[in-house]
């Protein structure tokens, strides 16, 4: 009974290709930069309605929330709907929010990163409704909002504030049809470095703080080298994205300077001992290292935030879920999938980073198309993650 199920789950998958693809184009041509959602949102939203799904509504952050069923367990599939900004222009050989369907591609910024993943679990949703799916689970479908902008930040809310805790997830941002389990986790720290001002022509009456920032900068340089290594995640690592300075004027000494750190968290590595490194470096100086905040305004009005601390995150190759993905892959195509891992950051920084909730990734796209000109996603790929949903929903439905 079950192989047929599958069998049918992939043929539906294949009928409804032009309509995935089409889906998704729709959304490539709305621009939804983070905040800026809604427009993208309402077409999601839109697009479950007619798909047939149960219930479908946008949360007070944005967020919209799909459902299929009403049963005891809940398993729930995210995909972020923001998209960051083109970058040049020149960089593009097509419009970035074309959304043209050519050689087998959907095209457009967001493509891949990532409103593939939710083009495809609109479709996973229509062939559930039309294979009657009834078992004793509850399917949330998110197209969350400002993952760009802070990843996690939408499902803090999903679980505070709309009361949503799944006993498992599944991210559907791009791992090029391979089962991920985990990645780095990141965060982001300011130092600032305070000097005493003094005129130009008598720098020794002064206190430069560029010159402290510069050599905090060269010992973080040399931190970096020397970092923890994790087997699957690999290693840890800090850079300097942007340094900053103050002064009274140009002919004075700097009596401030500001770096600010990038820094990727590899298994072990917690918020604690990646301030407690820093803190070694700058001490004896007049300095101050701070983890920032994030808190920001979404488009339905409501202001919402949380530390820019986004713990690493990775779910044992043994752990049930995972196998799950495994098994429901072997069943559509008869073969087991790549387990691999992400080298960005998505919203399972928090789904498990911070709630422990199990989670998988399986994605339509390529990472390395995310934040890059000329970003596309395969239409073939759109398929077969539109058949894995289904397919997972019902594997997790009899792997109790």
């Amino acid at each position: 009974m079950m192989e047929n199920t599958f069998e049918k789950i992939k043929e539906l998958s294949e009928k409804y290709r032009d309509y995935t693809a089409r889906n998704l184009s729709k959304l490539v041509q709305i621009k939804s930069l983070s905040t800026q959602e809604k427009e993208v949102q309402e077409e999601l939203k839109r697009q479950m309605e007619e798909a047939g799904f149960d219930e479908v509504k946008i949360d007070g952050l944005g967020n919209v929330i799909g459902r299929i069923g009403n049963g005891k367990r809940i398993l729930a599939f995210d995909g972020h709907m923001d998209t960051v900004d083109f970058g040049d222009l020149d960089a593009w050989e097509f419009d970035p929010l074309s959304g043209e369907i050519k050689d087998g591609y959907v095209l457009g910024r967001g493509s891949a990163d990532q409103e593939g993943g939710p083009a495809a679990f609109v479709t996973s949703g229509r062939i559930l409704k039309e294979l009657n799916f009834d078992k004793d689970v509850t399917l949330y479908f998110v197209g969350s909002v400002m993952e760009e902008d802070s990843d996690g930040l939408p499902w803090k809310y999903i679980v505070e504030e709309d009361g949503i805790r799944p006993d498992c997830a599944i991210s559907t941002e791009p791992t090029n049809l391979n089962l991920y389990r985990g990645h780095r986790g990141r965060m982001e720290i300011e130092v600032s470095f305070y000097g005493l001002s003094a005129h130009g022509a008598a720098p020794e009456r002064g206190k430069n703080a560029i010159y402290m920032a510069s050599r905090a900068a060269l010992e973080i340089e040399k931190l970096n080298e020397r970092l923890a290594v994790d087997e699957f995640l690999g290693k840890g690592s800090v850079t300097i994205s942007e340094m900053v300075s103050g002064s009274p004027s140009l002919c004075s000494v700097a009596d401030f300077a500001k770096i600010h750190l990038d820094r990727r968290l590899t298994w072990g590595e917690t918020k604690e001992s990646a301030v407690k490194e820093i803190e070694d470096i700058v001490k004896g100086m007049d300095a101050k290292v701070e983890v920032l905040q994030y808190r920001e305004t979404a488009f339905t009005g409501v202001e919402y935030g949380m530390e820019k601390y986004y713990p690493t995150w990775k779910m044992p190759e043994d752990h049930p879920v995972v196998q799950t993905g495994v098994e429901a892959y072997k069943n559509l195509y008869g073969k087991a999938p790549k387990v691999d891992k992400w080298t960005f950051s998505t919203n399972g920084v928090v789904i498990n980073g911070i709630y422990g909730i199990p989670t998988i990734g399986f994605g339509p796209g390529n990472e390395v198309m995310a934040h890059a000109p000329n970003e596309k996603t395969p239409v073939e790929h759109l398929v077969v993650a539109s058949a894995f949903y289904a397919a997972y929903a019902y594997k997790f439905a009899e792997n109790k």
